[in-house]
């Protein structure tokens, strides 16, 4: 194999100083703000952290918190930690986030003890996964990884030879459920023969299996999420038993010797699921299951509650207000936009249009089942059509039940705009704008700044 070059992650070239932000923007109020500006709830975050606590704990299954979707110091605390549960295993999807996991204190004070890297393993990220794992060890952390290729076991191997103190790497296994994402294919012959090679190798002490549905985020009955999260488990459920028959014939079968963990979570899934189908799928499972992804915290009375897309039930969005297993108060994020030009019956049916100062890099161009990029919040508007730096406002007809209702839109106007995927949405935002109204104040409490790079 080519040797391949070994990087390391920028930590000291990119955040900015939380210390002089908090000292410019605490304490104003949200229109004096320069737009776009991404405001978070804390008081929402917070709750939405909370129900997930307690759904977890009514499943009876343990608990990795998705750090992509805030990517903050301040978020994973209330991720992991409330008055109701706690957890301290996480899953990033960047180098940076685990790094800012350290940095930020939060492995030395016992908050992380458990990092999972959320993707199949970069070969020119060894050295820094290595430097990761070995801070951890300090702590009495660990570092674990995920395999879907064997290439990727053999590169482990040939790395650790050439290492003073080679180690064992603890992995997932991450399985493809048809969704052509990462993993490897459930099919017998070929997954136990990969098997047989993991289970041989020196390098690698495998954990559990990992499953991932994403093509449940389009769920929008009781019925469509059960089934989903039912194949979520099943998937990671057959393979354990797979490579139980393997390992039953394996000269390391010792060394595997923890049940497997069935790492499962995705979208609102399980929310139809019964206490009697919950117990009945526990009662087979080859391993014990852990939730990956925090479950929506929902209103409505359910055995299991439901996952949602991956750490986006901290701060929810049209995405997920489509499945109908949310609600608008529960959406604990937002962008400020000011309203910059207006044009009388420009549009169609010779509706109004306006322009506001959020675009495309504001508020990403993904899309959902919901139409436009973004509603205005108590506005019966929407953000129709998008540019890099600017966006076209809609007129929509006013929906009562929303609370979109006012149809006015003055210039130099601050509004509130809800899109589509919190996720992309966040990413593009230096730091987040905190209020919590829980203090009934819509004057900033507090900035996130959230670990840009990778």
């Amino acid at each position: 194999m080519t040797p391949i070059l070994q990087t390391k992650t920028p930590l000291h070239f990119l955040n900015p100083n939380k210390d002089a932000l908090v000292a410019e923007f605490v304490g104003k109020p949200l229109n004096a703000l320069r737009t776009p500006a991404f405001v978070v709830d804390r008081a929402v975050f917070a709750d939405n952290c909370k129900k997930m606590h307690e759904n977890v704990r009514n499943w009876g299954a343990t608990f990795r918190g998705h750090l992509k979707t805030h990517k903050t110091i301040e978020g994973t605390k209330l991720q992991l930690v409330s008055d109701v549960g706690r957890s301290s295993a996480v899953v990033v999807s960047t180098l940076m986030e685990a790094w800012g996991v350290v940095q930020g204190g939060l492995v030395a004070d016992g908050t992380v003890k458990d990092i999972l890297y959320g993707l199949p393993v970069g070969l020119n990220k060894l050295d820094d996964l290595s430097a990761l794992h070995a801070e951890m060890t300090r702590y009495g952390g660990t570092v674990r990884i995920i395999l879907d290729h064997l290439d990727q076991v053999k590169f482990l191997e040939e790395y650790e030879m050439e290492q003073e103190h080679p180690k064992k790497w603890s992995a997932f296994i991450k399985m493809n459920g048809g969704q052509k994402r990462a993993g490897i294919l459930p099919e017998p012959v070929s997954f136990k023969a990969f098997m047989k090679r993991v289970f041989a190798s020196p390098a690698i002490s495998v954990f559990g299996f990992y499953s991932h549905a994403g093509n449940s985020y389009g769920s929008t009955s009781l019925e469509q999420a059960t089934s989903y999260l039912t194949g979520e488990v099943r998937l990671a459920n057959d393979a354990a038993a797979m490579a139980m028959e393997v390992l039953a014939e394996s000269d390391n079968r010792e060394v595997h010797n923890q049940p497997f963990v069935l790492s499962v979570g995705s979208t609102p899934t399980a929310l139809s699921a019964t206490m009697a189908a919950k117990l009945k799928m526990t009662s087979i499972l080859n391993g014990t299951l852990e939730l990956h992804t925090g479950k929506r915290p929902s209103s409505r009375d359910s055995a299991w509650g439901e996952p949602i897309c991956t750490g986006n039930y901290t701060m929810l969005d049209l995405q997920q207000l489509h499945t109908t297993l949310i609600d608008r108060p529960q959406i604990s994020q937002k962008v400020l936009a000011t309203v910059i030009s207006y044009y009388p019956g420009r549009g169609s049916d010779g509706q109004d249009e306006a322009m506001c100062d959020a675009g495309g890099i504001a508020m990403s161009k993904d899309t959902g089942h919901i139409p436009g990029f973004g509603e205005v919040v108590g506005k019966s508007w929407k953000l129709g059509r998008i540019s890099q730096e600017h966006g076209i406002l809609t007129q929509v007809p006013p929906d009562p039940e929303s609370g979109r209702t006012n149809p006015t839109l003055k210039i130099g106007e601050t509004i509130e705009i809800v899109g589509q995927h919190a996720c992309l949405i966040a990413a593009a935002h230096p730091w987040y704008y905190i209020i919590d109204s829980d203090e009934g104040s819509n004057k900033v409490v507090d900035i996130w700044v959230p670990w840009k790079g990778w």
